[in-house]
């Protein structure tokens, strides 16, 4: 199969686009094998190709897999056609249309082909293109553990109550426009939630659309002090990528914190496997001990979590019309490094998405 590696950890000027490579295999009995029509860049792919999270996930790589960790194929979403799968698969059929995610830890769908357990798939809803199933379960997957999972929003892991799990909740999106914000807006508002985002001024209209019931732009300092008329908030969910920064400027009242900028990985990767999760356990005491002293706040991280408890709730709101992923733009497979000098520049609207024909 052709795909894009890398041998080394650095730019985009690493990935190296090859033909003739082994194709990967099915070696569980709930595999499935994936032909793939589209893919994406994430942020945590610019981040794993400077050697975000390389100890940790090479860790899970020679644990699992038995795996070494060059050459990598970087992606971790897709939409494709099955073609083949073990013996223990039951929901999904070969040549069925699927949308999935990739673990972290596993070679991902910057390639012809991709492996995954069936539990990171489903079918593809038949209302989304190519180009827009590939677009959904990351950051998905990505707002609904930090609200579900993190947050404990509604029922455990993401399960919905008869009230929708949001109802009379106030919930506050930084960086409503982006491709984890977008979602998570749409999310919050199919669930009853009172949702209040931030963006920049020129993509306000977009987020509105979305649904978000007020929207601050964040770059106007005097409209950014306003959002304290609208507190308390019972999550404040920060898709900005700013973490503990930003929660130090906010000065209105909210009982959770929740940022996907956390220093977990970073910690490991700099001091190693024991005194990195010391460091993190120390560095979340003092954040939370400076930050929110005498008040009934926490901060939180939350994580993309593959789970189909996750991907379960995203297709039943896509095939209801309350779910649709925003495109920011599109490469094709050639261009892949060019959507990674896309993704690494930032202040996108939506998904930078590989089509592969």
């Amino acid at each position: 199969m052709a795909g894009w590696q890398i041998h080394n950890y650095g730019t985009s000027e690493e990935l190296q686009y090859a033909t003739g490579l082994r194709m990967p295999t099915i070696k569980n009995s709930t595999d499935c094998l994936v032909r793939i029509n589209a893919t994406t860049v994430n942020p945590i792919d610019v981040a794993m190709l400077r050697g975000y999270g390389s100890k940790t996930l090479n860790l899970l790589r020679y644990q699992y897999l038995k795996a070494i960790e060059f050459p990598l194929i970087l992606g971790r979403e897709f939409c494709g056609e099955v073609v083949q799968s073990g013996m223990g698969v039951d929901k999904i059929a070969v040549g069925d249309r699927v949308y999935g995610v990739v673990p972290l830890h596993v070679n991902g769908s910057h390639a012809q082909y991709v492996v995954v357990p069936e539990y990171c798939l489903s079918i593809a809803p038949v209302s989304l293109s190519n180009k827009q199933a590939a677009s959904v379960l990351y950051s998905g997957l990505t707002a609904w553990s930090g609200l579900y999972v993190t947050g404990r929003l509604g029922s455990i892991c993401g399960a919905i109550s008869s009230t929708g799990g949001g109802e009379n909740r106030r919930i506050l999106v930084m960086g409503g426009s982006g491709s984890v914000g977008s979602l998570a807006i749409q999310l919050l508002k199919s669930q009853k939630a009172t949702v209040i985002a931030t963006c920049s001024y020129n993509a306000i209209d977009l987020v509105k659309n979305l649904g978000a019931d007020y929207v601050i732009d964040y770059k106007n300092s005097a409209e950014f002090e306003t959002l304290r008329n609208y507190a308390p908030f019972n999550i404040v969910l920060d898709c900005a990528g700013q973490g503990i920064e930003l929660a130090n400027k906010l000065n209105f009242q909210f009982d959770q914190y929740i940022t996907f900028s956390s220093p977990l990985l970073k910690n490991v990767d700099k001091f190693g496997i024991s005194f990195g999760m010391l460091k993190n356990i120390t560095h979340f005491i003092q954040a939370n001990v400076k930050l929110f002293s005498g008040k009934r706040i926490l901060l939180k991280y939350g994580f993309f979590m593959p789970a189909p408890q996750g991907i379960e709730l995203l297709t039943r709101l896509v095939k209801k019309n309350q779910l649709l992923p925003m495109i920011d733009s599109s490469f094709t497979f050639a261009e892949l490094p060019c959507a990674f000098e896309k993704v690494k520049r930032g202040h996108l609207r939506g998904k930078v998405v590989i089509t592969m024909s």
